[in-house]
């Protein structure tokens, strides 16, 4: 339908505006303290009328909203300047409020009504209804819906005197000790504090585009006369011209001062919440950059229990709690004395895994903690080094063998040697272990898949080729479609029956067939069994396998690195990640940032790993 308009005379703007027409509907109101609703009559609409001809004798701002995504978006239904945000009543009255209020506490509190006394404020329809059913007495009153400056179709006038009355009463500053907090009001990029004094840090900080928090300012911002500097705000913001990387690079100067201010050994919890995998990507490359280490993330949402696959592309549709820490002083002086060889790596790992959660317990289920899995401790390796610009000693076959020599699995994940009795004691109370739900969209996560799969039980490509039909359905566009058998032969070993059956197969078989228990790994029932199946390399044996794979993908990205086009629509995203790690080990910066610039920004934001060594060689160039 189209929307209905009135013209009328702004006599703070002295031209007459084009608004969206308003038509009072219901009034609710207490009496004998009793609530009570009644049609708008007559003398209602008379008042009104009068109310909106009266001259109101105090200040009040007239401020045009400032571009930007927020603060022009009413713009189109005549809502141009601040005084238009509230009713003819609620304007006098607030200009009324501010004239007599002699106090900062005052004014204060009568900013924080600002949102509620304006015309962003709806009627809670829900619990009004509950309110005319006698389930409730607060139904009637508005709200406004947070975070934007969305003005609803049906809003609430909320009484000025009412908030004035409630919050007057709250808004009160007591001692509840001798010792008060500081309280600071600064940038993030410069906290004022002495370096490593801080023993503990929780942050909330700015979601991407989730808010506009200075343009969401600016209404009680002109009653106050004056404005925030959003030049260091941490936002996606296209009108203040800062895109993710600009978001980034202030999250990264941010988490820089909470490291240089947090004492060395001790934790940051970061609340965090978007529904967008490249803002939370920057967030972990901000936090990574900056020195930290991420132990564990959970869901805030307790039905939830623990975020699983907090890497995957569902991660960050729910509000997490990330726990991280600075590596304490020990670790750093040990590294710098071992960088770039084995023993430097090992020891990274082993103060990691003293540092993770021993055991996750929810309703009687143990979950998989994923920052003690083999590939998250070998990402984490990686980024440790990459980060304090030290090469990778190892590759993943020959981390995957130290691991297994160094440090006890068990379901999946790996402890320090004092760790494992305090595990096995728990595991004990619990029925099973939740294993990971993996989302295949890519040839990463179809890999892990895969390895999930055949680790449980060698099969034959007939036995897995319908569960992996299943499970490609969400692939993702720019990701080159690979065949199963191309990710079979690439990654894993088929036993094609000549000689001894493997260790893998032989204990799938002898634990599942009662008629193949205690066989010999030639028997020839037992090797007729296991013909074709295919299985997880023993991590001794994987090392010419990771080479054959690794030399065909980097034909692949040579071929991305040498092409013309200007952008890449369709690639293989584990040959861009392969030669960029080989392009930083060799410290060629130049060719990781030619290729990234082909790769679409979107695909380059929400991979972490290619972000990572785009972040270091961008820096690295900068140095040099």
């Amino acid at each position: 339908m189209e929307r209905a308009w009135v013209t009328k005379y702004d006599g703070c703007l002295k031209s007459p505006i084009k608004q969206f027409k308003q038509v009072p509907v219901l009034i609710l109101y207490e009496h004998g303290g009793k609530r009570h609703e009644k049609v708008p009559d007559p003398k209602d609409l008379e008042l009104i009328k009068k109310i909106d001809e009266h001259d109101i004798p105090h200040w009040f701002p007239t401020n045009r909203m400032p571009e930007g995504e927020e603060t022009r978006r009413n713009d189109d239904i005549g809502l141009t300047h601040v005084h238009h945000f509230f009713t003819r009543r609620n304007l006098a009255t607030l200009a009324c409020a501010w004239a007599q209020a002699d106090s900062l506490r005052t004014r204060f509190m009568l900013t924080s009504m600002m949102y509620k006394s304006s015309l962003l404020c709806a009627p809670l329809m829900s619990n009004y209804f509950a309110a005319k059913k006698g389930k409730t007495r607060g139904g009637w009153i508005g709200k406004e819906r947070s975070g934007t400056l969305y003005c609803p179709s049906i809003h609430s006038e909320v009484s000025i005197w009412s908030q004035i009355e409630s919050r007057s009463k709250s808004v009160r500053v007591t001692a509840a000790s001798d010792h008060l907090p500081m309280i600071s009001t600064a940038s993030a990029t410069d906290i004022r504090i002495p370096e490593s004094s801080i023993d503990y840090v929780f942050t909330d900080p700015p979601f991407g585009a989730n808010k506009m928090y200075s343009e969401l300012n600016f209404i009680w911002e002109s009653w106050l006369k004056m404005r925030t500097d959003n030049t260091l705000e941490a936002i996606c913001n296209k009108v203040q011209g800062k895109r993710l990387l600009e978001y980034e690079f202030l999250m990264k100067s941010g988490f820089s001062e909470y490291y240089r201010v947090l004492k060395p050994g001790r934790w940051i919890t970061v609340e965090f919440s978007n529904t967008s995998n490249a803002v939370w990507n920057a967030l972990q490359n901000a936090m990574g950059a900056s020195g930290f280490i991420v132990a564990d993330v959970r869901s805030l949402d307790k039905k939830q229990g623990s975020i699983m696959g907090y890497t995957t592309a569902t991660a960050a549709r729910q509000d997490l709690a990330i726990s991280a820490y600075k590596p304490n002083g020990g670790l750093e002086s040990r590294f710098k004395l071992q960088a770039g060889s084995e023993d430097g790596a090992w020891d990274f790992i082993r103060t990691h895994l003293s540092q993770l959660p021993i055991f996750v317990e929810r309703k009687g289920v143990a979950e998989t903690i994923i920052e003690r899995q083999a590939f998250r401790l070998f990402d984490q390796m990686v980024a440790f080094h990459v980060q304090r610009n030290v090469a990778v000693p190892m590759s993943a076959s020959e981390f995957q063998q130290g691991l297994n020599q160094r440090f006890p699995p068990r379901d999946g994940m790996y402890f320090l040697p004092d760790q494992v009795a305090k595990y096995d004691k728990k595991r004990m109370t619990v029925r099973e272990v939740l294993q990971l739900q993996l989302f295949v969209s890519d040839e990463a996560s179809a890999i892990q898949w895969l390895k999930q799969q055949l680790t449980r039980k060698p099969q034959t490509f007939q036995d897995i080729h319908p569960q992996f039909l299943k499970k490609i359905g969400g692939w993702q566009k720019h990701e080159k479609a690979l065949e199963l058998s191309e990710l079979l032969e690439q990654n894993f070993l088929r036993y094609d029956g000549k000689g001894e059956v493997s260790s893998q197969i032989h204990s799938y078989l002898s634990s599942n067939f009662k008629e193949l228990r205690n066989l010999a790994k030639d028997n020839q029932a037992l090797k007729a069994k296991g013909k074709d199946r295919w299985y997880v390399p023993d991590p001794n044996k994987a090392g010419d396998l990771e080479k054959l794979r690794e030399r065909t993908l980097m034909r692949e990205f040579e071929e991305y690195r040498e092409s013309k086009q200007k952008r890449l629509k369709v690639f293989r995203l584990e040959a861009v990640r392969a030669g960029f790690k080989k392009a930083w080990q060799e410290r060629d910066y130049a060719t990781i940032i030619a290729v990234a610039r082909k790769i679409p920004e979107k695909i380059l934001q929400e991979d972490p790993k290619l972000l990572m060594w785009y972040d270091q060689a961008v820096t690295r160039m900068g140095e040099e």
